[in-house]
């Protein structure tokens, strides 16, 4: 497989005024992201609004990315429904796409031995790169570290993303997993912790906003200058925090707004920013100097 690297992006999705995926600046912001060091892009996931988005338009929005940048492109295609999450799967795989993004199936709350059967299915039918995501506060369900470490001796899983925020429960999983075995953090504020207790990167939100210091940050823990690393990952504190004062993606796509970033808005059920949180990142992208 390609290396996917340690900053991958969760690309949120463009909207127009109607409500429509704007692919055209869905291509434009892929390759903006790409410039200031996303080393690859998730298109479809949580931040990119994936429960109101068709097959149809998850596909255009793959090949559009695809063909846009160079890096990795990997596909959000997780329901509650293997046979569901499969058929996505194919279909991602004729678009191109280097692998796949796949959710702890949400609602359903299966216990641990149904998602080991989970995964393994879609693994095995799939036949690309496969991401697990773990995001307990999202789904209801919990990927323990134990199922976690046995479905990275499938072949074709390669990485979690794990966004339990449960540093614990990460160094139980780099424990255990096989060796080669990328995790990566679903919490941008956990990057360095995730980092210092042999994590690999971040899945992150934050990159949409602050790319390059969140590159430099990555870059500089990893040659082994922590007090630098430690100095940007406090400077980027209030910004993330705000990043997340509400659901996302509603936050960050209110950011690009104030960055000029033609992101449009969100399909029901989300709606836009209130004023208070668009003056909170207001002030934290005052502060970062980006406004």
């Amino acid at each position: 497989m390609r290396e996917w690297g340690r900053l991958i992006t969760a690309m949120a999705t463009p909207f127009d005024a109607a409500l429509d995926v704007n692919y055209t600046e869905a291509a434009a912001f892929a390759k903006k992201l790409v410039a200031e060091g996303s080393s690859a892009l998730v298109i479809g996931g949580t931040t990119g609004e994936a429960p109101t988005l068709s097959e149809e338009e998850k596909c255009r929005l793959f090949r559009a990315v695809k063909e846009a940048v160079s890096v990795p492109v990997i596909a959000g295609i997780g329901t509650n429904c293997t046979r569901s999450t499969v058929a996505m799967g194919k279909k991602a795989a004729e678009c191109g796409v280097d692998g796949v993004l796949v959710v702890v199936p949400y609602y359903n709350k299966p216990p641990q031995q149904s998602l080991y059967e989970h995964f393994k299915v879609v693994a095995e039918e799939v036949k690309l790169p496969v991401m697990l995501y773990n995001v307990p506060g999202r789904t209801s369900c919990n990927l323990a570290s134990e199922t976690a470490a046995a479905l990275s001796r499938v072949p074709g899983i390669v990485a979690l993303k794990e966004a339990s925020g449960d540093l614990e429960q990460t160094t139980r999983v780099l424990r255990d997993a096989r060796k080669g075995f990328s995790v990566y953090t679903g919490d941008d504020p956990l990057t360095i912790p995730t980092l210092a207790v042999g994590g690999y990167g971040v899945v992150s939100v934050a990159a949409m906003i602050a790319g390059p210091r969140m590159k430099r940050m990555i870059d500089a823990f990893c040659a082994g200058n922590v007090t630098e690393a430690a100095t940007i990952h406090q400077e980027l504190a209030e910004l993330i925090k705000a990043l997340f004062v509400t659901t996302n993606p509603i936050p960050v796509k209110a950011a690009l707004t104030l960055l000029g970033i033609p992101v449009g808005g969100h399909r029901l059920p989300l709606t836009g920013a209130t004023p208070e949180v668009v003056e909170t990142l207001r002030a934290a992208l005052g502060k970062l100097g980006l406004l």
